[in-house]
């Protein structure tokens, strides 16, 4: 026999001849035959290895695709959970600058390291003393001191920020704050009076309410002085704001040149409030470099300013809003002239001036009450600051009346005023008639058309109006305000007198100014 082991698979051709003891041979013969291969070299196997092998590859593909995937999200929790903190302990961190610093000047801080001092030409500064501390201090129990006095200055922490003024700072007995910094504002000597006020009454009632050791306690002396002062930031690591110059060491002379339970100011101050408060006459300080100063006692506000309490009544704080009045007049202004958009030719700060000057012509002209002159006042000034924004051109109104929302109530401006100065801009904008206000508005907004500028002022607005999208050919424009002109009619009879140019003559330029055909280019 023949053993054949190891062959490979395939097929095979055996010849075979067989031969007898006498050698004689045979016919050769033919055998073929096939060596199948092992199952686990079958063509199905290797298919099976390779479906096998890609299952692999794809499971530790998706386990090495998970356990990323893992990895990644604790790495975002991680990271989520880092930037939570780190915001949370910046916001402690500025919300603590905040306290210590006015939010500008932290905020500068905060971005550039450093803050840059600000000189301020009109700022009130208040110093009060605690009279008779130091021999207190000697009597009281030091815990319980401290702890009267911490009890004094937070009350007077409420109040200076009722008012918007600005702490600068506690020296053992001694509280300093200014009006009118950061912020700058015309009405910080009446407010910081109506603060100083408040802080003598609160002494008043504190002194005729408490005693320790048997003896009453606490008298409040205050001096008010009104000038120019330089603010900044002293100090590297710890930080301090205060401010400088001759109006701060004044306000000091003021205070201790007082007397126990009083207000005591200088005459530049008093001439500021003197409408507001009654003002005592006490004499002359002598002041080095300045010779002598006026001094008066501030004896509360005055009878037709107060209520039966001696609290401001609406009158006296319609005096102040009529202040405020200015502040915000400039804000608009200054508005215009950092933000607007440059081809803004006819919607800018010259033409809210002209709007805002015929407002108030025409609102003393129709007796129009104190309270009713504000608000279509403000009205006017806030017509058009829509356009200052990037919103929609045609929607001016909506973010105008979003400007007012934003910006009156920080002056002080209560709910009723502000929806009544919204409702007037709504109506401006929409030609509705409601009031005598309306009217007035109305009239101020259109007061252009009858003037001798009407030309120059009605090209500029179609130059802006094709710069917005709004393209028109010269004699598309000229229908459109020989319309206008033809059914504008002022409402009010001081804007029919006012009228420099009849109708037919503004007309007639008209025609002569503009080419009756023409694209606009």
């Amino acid at each position: 026999f023949k053993e054949y082991t190891n062959l490979p698979a395939g097929r095979y051709s055996f010849r075979v001849r067989y031969t007898d003891l006498g050698s004689a041979g045979g016919e050769k013969h033919l055998a073929d035959l096939r060596v199948l291969p092992v199952w686990y070299l079958s063509p199905a196997a290797f298919l099976m290895y390779a479906i096998l092998a890609g299952l692999l590859i794809r499971t530790l593909y998706s386990f090495l695709d998970l356990r990323f995937a893992r990895t990644q999200y604790m790495l975002e929790r991680i990271i989520s959970k880092r930037t939570e903190d780190l915001i949370i302990e910046k916001e402690k961190t500025e919300n603590l600058l905040a306290n210590v610093l006015p939010r500008n000047t932290a905020s500068e801080i905060m971005e550039t390291g450093k803050a840059a001092k600000v000189k301020y030409n009109f700022v009130t500064v208040l110093f009060s003393d605690i009279q008779g501390f130091t021999k207190l201090a000697e009597e009281m129990n030091p815990e319980l001191l401290i702890d009267e006095l911490d009890k004094f200055f937070f009350y007077f922490d409420s109040v200076v920020g009722k008012f918007g003024i600005e702490k600068i700072k506690t020296i053992g007995d001694a509280y300093m704050c200014a009006g009118g910094i950061p912020e700058k504002n015309r009405t910080n000597p009446v407010e910081v009076i109506l603060a100083a006020l408040e802080m003598q009454d609160y002494m008043l009632r504190l002194k005729k309410t408490s005693r320790v050791g048997g003896m009453e306690l606490w008298d409040i002396r205050i001096g008010i002085h009104t000038g120019t002062v330089v603010a900044g930031v002293v100090g590297q690591k710890k930080l301090s704001y205060d401010i400088w110059g001759d109006t701060v060491n004044t306000a000091s002379r003021m205070e201790s040149s007082g007397e126990a339970g009083k207000i005591n100011i200088s005459g530049t101050t008093c001439e500021f409030v003197k409408d507001f408060f009654i003002c005592e006459y006490r004499g002359k300080m002598p002041v080095k470099y300045k010779g002598e100063i006026d001094m008066y006692f501030v004896n509360g506000i005055v009878p037709e300013l107060r209520d039966e309490s001696g609290k401001p009544n609406s009158k006296f704080l319609l005096k102040m809003r009529m202040i405020k009045l200015l502040d915000i007049e400039e804000t608009v202004i200054k508005m215009f002239d950092d933000e607007a958009a440059p081809n803004l030719y006819f919607h800018n700060s010259q033409m809210v001036k002209n709007i805002s000057n015929h407002t108030e012509l025409l609102s003393r002209a129709e007796n129009l009450p104190g309270e009713e002159f504000l608000r279509v006042k403000l009205a006017a000034l806030f017509l058009f600051t829509g356009f200052i924004s990037d919103s929609d051109y045609d929607r001016h109104a909506e973010s105008s009346i979003l400007m007012v929302e934003e910006l009156l109530p920080a002056h002080g401006f209560e709910p009723e005023d502000i929806d009544e100065i919204k409702r007037l801009v709504r109506n401006s904008c929409g030609n509705i008639r409601e009031s005598l206000s309306d009217d007035i508005l109305h009239d101020a907004r259109y007061d252009y058309l009858g003037r001798v500028d009407y030309i120059v002022l009605t090209d500029r607005l179609l130059k802006e109006q094709a710069e917005y999208g709004k393209i028109y050919s010269k004699k598309e424009w000229l229908d459109v305000q020989l319309k206008l002109l033809a059914d504008h009619e002022f409402r009010t009879e001081k804007a029919r007198v006012l009228r420099s140019v009849s109708l037919e003559d503004q007309t007639n330029a008209l025609r002569d100014f503009y080419s009756p055909a023409g694209l606009l280019r």
